[in-house]
């Protein structure tokens, strides 16, 4: 199949989306309206029509973009449309168009070389991720001064954030908000009846919870009411990458699952006690053996001072086996709670004494990304909610065990570096008797 081959129609928001020639245009809706199919096709044409054209597609971060949107670019738009060559293997730099056109791949995270340049179009895939300095450094970038198109933009997309958000505020962007019923593969657009894919595909994104229930099924733009770590902010605890230096403590913290993913975390201590979570493997279908190998090739030339592991005994058997040796974690999860939100808690200079490194992820995988679960510790905090009373009230005793994968590991780790010791085993751990 090839982008000749394919000739999609778009309705409601997404049609007005792609013809829009504004300046600044952000396509928002709730997960499988055709936001990003619509927002490619858009790209793919202009590069098709105009000559020389300098077009980039992005994401917040670099490693996630592989997974998700260019998956979407290369099996539904691109294909093997005779005239267009792929650059950089199997992670695409860039593909050359014969009418000379170039589209190009970054991340926020890795943006220096790319996005430093001007472009024609800059498509910003998910901003609900991004901040409002991110976006605006973007509109630098797509002022016209590229010259190959008679109208330069700076294009988004974005599943609903809280109310808040800078995309709901800022003036200048033309906003279009789309539905399901905008999707022609889930409703017939003629008669406006729900296709087998859209019974599937409701199906689905009604079996979500909580807050992504709210924002990827009813498509609101809804506070983050009932999340365990309320006090959590991208802007505060995520932070840029930088060199871990050699002489801080670090730790691994793991928790198990094949059909649930495979959880495994680096975190790096520095010497006011404050934690940085600098690598991360968060993977479905993974065996323990295999990513016991993947964990000793990773950590590679690093003195790693403990692996704080749950608690299955054949599991870590495994690891161990494979040159991973390990401590029991401390479980319990109300104490584990408050210990990290001691940590996200600014302390006396003002800090908070827990943070996330940018694209610390290893490799997004694919089958959360496209079931719209979290692919990351990141992605968990805004998912990792409490159960509720029968007067639909938060209970605050009981988080919810969903997307809480990512959440246990960190708790272990935090438990650990607090002092709260796990218990070891000699007999069952010979590397630590």
């Amino acid at each position: 199949m090839s982008g000749y081959d394919i000739a999609y129609s778009f309705y409601g928001a997404n049609k007005d989306a792609v013809e829009c020639q504004a300046p600044e245009v952000l396509l928002i809706g709730p997960a499988e309206t055709g936001k990003t199919l619509a927002m490619l096709w858009k790209l793919h044409r202009v590069a098709l029509k105009y000559e020389n054209v300098s077009i980039v597609i992005a994401r917040k971060t670099l490693t996630s973009a592989y997974s998700t949107v260019l998956r979407t670019w290369e099996e539904k738009i691109v294909g093997d449309t005779p005239g267009i060559t792929k650059y950089g293997g199997e992670k695409a730099q860039w593909w050359d168009y014969s009418t000379g056109s170039r589209v190009m791949v970054a991340g926020m995270d890795k943006s220096s070389r790319v996005l430093s340049a001007e472009h024609d179009i800059i498509y910003n895939n998910q901003i609900e991720e991004y901040t409002l300095d991110d976006w605006e450094t973007l509109t630098t970038r797509t002022t016209g001064r590229a010259g190959h198109i008679p109208h330069p933009q700076c294009l988004g997309d974005a599943n609903p954030s809280w109310p808040q958000h800078w995309m709901y505020q800022r003036k200048g962007i033309e906003r279009f908000y789309s539905w399901h019923k905008d999707n022609p593969t889930l409703f017939d657009p003629r008669t406006g009846a729900i296709t087998s894919q859209g019974e599937r595909t409701v199906a689905q994104l009604k079996r979500l919870t909580g807050l992504r229930y709210k924002r990827l099924w009813l498509g609101q733009a809804a506070p983050a009411e009932g999340v365990v770590y309320e006090g959590f902010s991208e802007a505060v605890h995520i932070v840029d990458r930088f060199e871990i230096p050699k002489e801080w403590r670090r730790i691994r913290c793991i928790d198990f699952g094949y059909t649930n993913p495979f959880i495994c975390q680096w975190w790096a201590i520095d010497g006011d006690g404050r934690m940085y979570l600098y690598r991360e493997i968060y993977q479905t279908q993974t065996l323990v053996e295999d990513a016991a190998r993947e964990i000793v090739r990773l950590s590679e030339g690093e003195h790693i001072e403990a692996t704080v592991c749950d608690h299955d005994a054949e599991d870590r058997a495994t690891l161990e086996r494979h040159g991973v040796p390990t401590v029991a974690a401390k479980k319990d999860v109300s104490p584990g709670i408050q210990a990290v939100e001691s940590r996200i808690r600014k302390a006396g200079d003002n800090k908070p004494r827990l943070f996330l490194l940018r694209d610390s992820l290893i490799q997004a995988d694919a089958v959360l990304a496209e079931a719209h679960k979290p692919t990351c510790t990141e992605q968990e905090f805004p998912a990792y909610a409490w159960e509720e009373t029968k007067d639909g009230k938060p209970n605050k005793e009981q988080p919810l065990k969903m997307y809480d994968h990512a959440m246990d590991a960190m708790r272990y780790g935090v438990m650990y570096v607090d002092g709260i010791k796990p218990v070891i085993a000699p007999a069952e751990n010979p590397f630590y008797a």
